[in-house]
């Protein structure tokens, strides 16, 4: 069953995910998000979709991680050490605008990117924001079609204008585990998962 189409509907709280949904290592987060329905509101419209790919980066201990040891806290990666079930929104390039959810706790600096998502409300609008039919299979792109931006950093993920809803969970014998992409260091460590069966996955 597909999650309701929200172009017909206001926000409401009663399937929001709330933020204890969040508060566990983002290794075991980011499996769980497959199925989430991710929700954006802008005075254009409303666009939503499944989330079909994550990655997760445990922290200070990952070397991938925007918080690594060798990093520490910055101005940049502050919304990382906030509550669980927030937004990090980074550049990446200094073109790409990605989307992160807060794991663990308050002070622990983990995270799950969101890679791709199926797209299921205001499709086009993101056709339009796009300019092409590669719409959310890849974090840049999802950025672009969702109109992320650093104003959401820190923004809590259980309320407008950008929110996570209960959606169609992944069955796990479809979840699809691998090594993490796009990156340099620890990209060996099996930290990415994927639905199986869409055809909205960045890479297999």
């Amino acid at each position: 069953m597909r999650p309701p189409d929200t172009r017909t509907r206001e926000f409401s709280s009663s399937r929001v995910l709330p933020p204890e949904f969040f508060s566990r290592p983002a290794v075991e987060l980011a499996p769980e998000l497959l199925g989430v329905l991710l929700v954006r509101q802008t005075d254009s419209g409303i666009t939503s979709g499944r989330i079909v790919e994550t990655e997760a980066y445990p922290g200070p201990e990952d070397p991938a991680s925007h918080a690594a040891l060798r990093i520490g806290r910055t101005r940049r990666n502050d919304p990382l050490f906030g509550p669980p079930g927030t937004a990090y929104v980074h550049c990446n390039y200094g073109v790409h605008w990605c989307f992160n959810v807060v794991a663990a706790r308050s002070g622990k600096p983990e995270g799950v990117l969101v890679r791709a998502v199926e797209p299921v409300a205001g499709i086009d609008l993101m056709r339009e924001r796009r300019g092409r039919e590669e719409l959310t299979n890849g974090p840049g792109r999802l950025g672009q079609a969702f109109a992320l931006g650093p104003d959401l950093n820190g923004h809590p993920l259980d309320r407008p204008p950008i929110w996570l809803e209960e959606g169609d969970p992944v069955p796990t014998h479809d979840r699809v585990s691998t090594t993490r992409i796009g990156i340099r260091r620890a990209a060996e460590r099996p930290w990415r998962w994927y639905d199986g069966r869409s055809k909205w996955v960045s890479r297999r």
